[in-house]
């Protein structure tokens, strides 16, 4: 059976990935100055940044419109036995629905609400395209994903409360208290929702390193497949370092560093860094 695995931007695959698995990502817009730019292809975190350090307004992000979902989806459909699509949580984003509505007017699309974000959702794209190459049938990776999906853990720290204020997602008083007692907040994906966990204080590499070491150490519910470190950070050296922490608390069979497309940079400002993978159980 010939299966064609599609995600859109925001599950954050490095484009060597999505090349070597024949993966198709569909990319989100960022808005920039009412100007709409493809997710990483036309804009990059970098840019958008200086933007908001130049300006002091925010850039927002568009979801994936019914049309153009129909015409991705008609580019695979006629070649393929079936088309697996793996979309950004759906209490994030109206895209799930909008990828649904696209779908009805396929026999062989099926598209899957990853309840998650970023390398979370990324997980379930890679094994899918993984389990398509091994040629399983649509219905075993549908079922496999259905399963996985509750067993994706999600989390990162932000080194700064300015973005996701800006778009609306915490109080001005909360960025402010943050701020000023240097706290950098983990957020956790919940049931496909985001909620603050535990909130650090110090500097972002100690911050980052008591983080890596609540999520992994002490645990017996871990799968070391496969770890993601997901990051808008200016360089690689702290995700490097990151990658050193994180091989202390377990032996992980794979481990990606990757940096976070434009629409996560975008709500998580820069020195953003998460640690992302699968429990056992």
């Amino acid at each position: 059976m010939k299966i064609k695995i599609t995600a859109d931007s925001t599950c954050d695959l490095s484009r060597d990935l999505a090349r070597k698995h024949d993966i198709a990502i569909i990319p989100l817009y960022v808005v920039m100055d009412e100007k709409p730019y493809k997710d990483t292809l036309e804009i990059t975190p970098a840019e958008i940044f200086d933007f908001v350090t130049r300006t002091g307004k925010i850039c927002h992000t568009s979801a994936i419109n019914v049309e153009i979902y129909a015409e991705e989806f008609a580019k695979y459909a006629d070649s393929y036995d079936a088309v697996i699509h793996i979309n950004l949580s759906s209490s994030l984003s109206v895209g799930y629905q909008n990828a649904k509505l696209a779908a009805e007017g396929f026999d062989n699309v099926y598209v899957i609400d990853s309840k998650n974000l970023s390398t979370g959702s990324g997980h379930l794209v890679l094994d899918a395209a993984i389990m398509a190459e091994n040629g399983s049938t649509a219905e075993e990776i549908i079922d496999y994903l259905d399963e996985a999906i509750r067993r994706v853990e999600s989390s990162f720290i932000l080194d700064t409360l300015y973005y996701i204020y800006k778009g609306g997602r915490c109080s001005g008083v909360a960025a402010l208290g943050a701020n000023l007692l240097r706290l950098k907040p983990c957020i956790e994906v919940v049931d496909g929702a985001m909620q603050v966990g535990k909130k650090y204080r110090g500097s972002l590499e100690k911050s980052l390193e008591e983080y890596v070491h609540d999520r992994l150490s002490g645990r017996d519910d871990i799968d070391y497949k496969r770890i993601f470190i997901t990051h808008t950070l200016e360089t690689d050296v702290m995700a490097n370092h990151l990658e050193e922490t994180v091989r202390k608390y377990g032996d992980f069979e794979e481990i990606y560093i990757t940096r976070a497309g434009c629409t996560i940079a975008n709500h998580c400002g820069p020195n953003c860094c998460g640690i992302l993978f699968y429990r056992s159980k």
